[in-house]
Formats: structure tokens, sequence, C-alpha cells
């Protein structure tokens, strides 16, 4: 591939989406971002985070909504890439019970534009973000790409495999390189202000108690931005080629006759919500006020990684102990917000 034609990262003002392009710039590539803006979440913080990627001389970004099919496809026979790194998303899946057609309208219609405009641009590599979400009402941990995940309870998750199954039949019908990576509750600075990590971190530091679902009963396989974003530097100059071994009497889901492949990208170690808790009230110095309550819809009481392939194909593993990513959080966020909340 042409390492000096721009990388497109869709979601550039979204957490991964900024710091997989932060980290490719840093690397001497160069980058245009797309992202609408919009106002699912502060505003601000996504204008700051773009402030920090237009101090690279490597950079450019448009503002732009994948559901608009027709600038969609200008901007593509405008722009032709090389790699493009899907990390745009309606995202949030308590969200998707309140407002389920921005996920249509976002995760599927802006998908298929995306889908499109790679088509007849002869893009040679996509990476898209697929999640956790998929594994649904899997209960055999941990979850590996190779299970079946026919039994999403949320619309997000669906959005999610959904795309799956388009990029898919993009990458047989078309010839599309495609990579999935389903995350695994990512978190780090500059994150979401919707995800766990953020919303406990302030209303600790505001003296307001913290929502702790499932009366605690619940794990995550938290991942930290760092450990996604180097994945992502490894594998986006190395699409897939077909599975010469996939078999149709036997399909495996993380594989296939076509250039396609599916990745869990998580950090293979669980942690009890309320130890997690514990861990970021040690990285402030503060006790949390805990209010218990039941399991919301949509939510799993434990996500937990097979890894097993991505260490395989990219000699990689996920690592970064809790406590190190929490400090790091912190630390940005106590800056960030100058130790107050926001």
């Amino acid at each position: 591939m042409d390492i000096q034609k721009p990388v497109l990262v869709t979601g550039a003002a979204g957490f991964i989406g900024f710091h997989i392009a932060l980290k490719m710039l840093e690397a001497g590539r160069n980058v245009t971002g797309l992202d609408n803006i919009n106002d699912y979440y502060d505003v601000c913080l996504k204008q700051d985070r773009l402030a920090l990627l237009r101090k690279h001389p490597g950079f450019e970004f448009f503002k732009l909504d994948l559901k608009d099919d027709r600038s969609v496809g200008a901007f593509f026979q405008d722009h032709p890439f090389d790699i493009v790194m899907h990390m745009a998303a309606q995202a949030g899946v308590r969200y998707s019970l309140q407002n389920p057609h921005a996920y249509i309208e976002s995760n599927i219609a802006g998908f298929l534009n995306l889908l499109e405009g790679c088509r007849h641009s002869g893009v040679k590599h996509l990476v898209f973000a697929s999640s956790s979400s998929v594994y649904g009402a899997n209960t055999k941990i941990p979850f590996a790409v190779q299970d079946n995940v026919d039994h999403p309870i949320s619309l997000y998750a669906a959005t999610k495999k959904a795309n799956e199954l388009m990029a898919h039949t993009y990458a047989h019908l078309y010839g599309i390189p495609s990579t999935g990576l389903r995350f695994f509750t990512v978190y780090g600075p500059w994150g979401r202000p919707d995800m766990a990590v953020f919303l406990f971190t302030r209303a600790i530091l505001a003296g307001e108690p913290i929502k702790v679902f499932n009366r605690g009963l619940m794990s995550r396989d938290f991942t930290y931005i760092d450990d996604v974003v180097e994945v992502m530097l490894r594998l986006a100059d190395h699409p897939p080629a077909p599975d010469p071994h996939w078999n149709g009497l036997k399909p495996d889901p993380g594989a296939s006759f076509a250039p396609y492949r599916i990745y869990n990208v998580g950090n293979h170690e669980p942690v009890q919500l309320l130890d997690f808790i514990s861990t970021i009230e040690d990285c402030l110095q503060v006790k949390a006020k805990k209010e218990f309550l039941p399991m919301q819809p949509g939510d799993v009481p434990m996500t937990y990684a097979d890894v097993d392939d991505i260490v395989r194909d990219f000699g990689f593993r996920p690592e970064t102990p809790l406590s190190q990513g929490l400090s790091s959080f912190v630390a940005w966020y106590r800056q960030y917000y100058r130790s107050g909340s926001p």
C-alpha cells in the first residue's frame, strides 16, 4: 500500500478514532478525518480532540455525516484511500433504548454509504469497529470469534452484528478486504463521558452517588486505549486474505472464503465491577457513594475476550493492568478539568 496516501479515519473526533488518528500522525502517516460532530455528548471535548490532531501538518479534516449518501459518494470520488479505519457510529447500549432511529441511520445507513464509497474507490483494506455487545445472550466464556452471535439483546448490538454481515457481503461481492474488531469496554484518556470510568470519576469527585447496576454482580473485560491502537496499527497494512481452509459444511464465523476476518480486542482479564470501582477510588483517593440498582435492559453480567486469534496473527496481546490504565485516565481527567467536574 502507498504509505504516502492518507489513511481515512471516520469518527476522528470520537474517542477511538481520535487516538488511532493521533498515533498514525505521530508515526508519520497522513490522515484524513471525518466526523459529523453530533451532540450525543460534549461537543467541546470532540473539538478539543480535533484541535490536537490539527497540530499535525499531515492531518486534514472534513465535517461530513455518513448518512448523506450523495456527499459520501462525492467525497470518495475526490479522495482516494488505500486504508479506511471506520470508527464512526452511534454508540451506547442504553441510548439505543431511547433513540433507536439514530442507530439505524448512523450504524446501518451510514455504514452502507461507507461500503459503497469503498467499493467505488478501490479501497484495499477496510478496518471497522464492531463490539463485544454482539455476543448478546451467550454465556460460554471467554467469548470467541468462532462462537455463534445470533442472539443480540440490544439494538446497538444488532446494528454491530449487521455491520459484520454487510462488510462480509461486500468482501465477497466486490473483493473489499475487511477486518472487523470487536472492542471490549475501551477506556483511557480522552474517553467518552457516557462510559462507566468517566461517569464514576466525575460523580466521585463531585460527592455524588454512583449507580452500580445489578448490585455490583457484573464484570467487564476493560481494555486500555493504547492497547487497542497498537492492535490497529499492526493490522492496518495487512488486509485479510480468503481462508483456504474455510468449510461451508462447518462454517467458522470468525473467518471466511472471502477476504474477511473478525477479531476480539480485549484484555482477556474480566474485572469485577466493585473491584473496578475500588481501583478508581484508590486513584482518586476518594471513597465512592454507591447506589445499588438492578440490571439494566440490554446489559450482560460478564464480558471476557478470547484473543488467541489476534495474538497468533499479529503477535500482540492487550495487557495494560487496570490500575495503570485508570491512573492514566484519572491524571488526564484532573488535568483536563483542572481537578473539578465538567
